[in-house]
């Protein structure tokens, strides 16, 4: 799933360590949803929403199952 996570993070001034803090997640979770390696929990996406200040959709595009 394809996702704005890292120009948000950014743009809201955060480091990867920071927003890990933040989500109380680790870094590495950050790394690999930036790299679109992981798809987060749906708590995990409503979080990241709360800390971004958006909506879910504004962060993750979804573009179907892949045959």
């Amino acid at each position: 799933m394809k996702n704005h996570i890292k120009l948000l993070r950014t743009k809201h001034g955060l480091t990867q360590d920071q927003l890990a803090e933040v989500l109380g997640v680790s870094r590495q979770t950050i790394i690999s949803l930036e790299k679109e390696k992981y798809n987060p929990s749906i708590t995990l996406a409503f979080k990241l929403a709360e800390v971004f200040k958006c909506s879910i959709e504004e962060i993750f595009i979804y573009e179907g199952e892949k045959e």
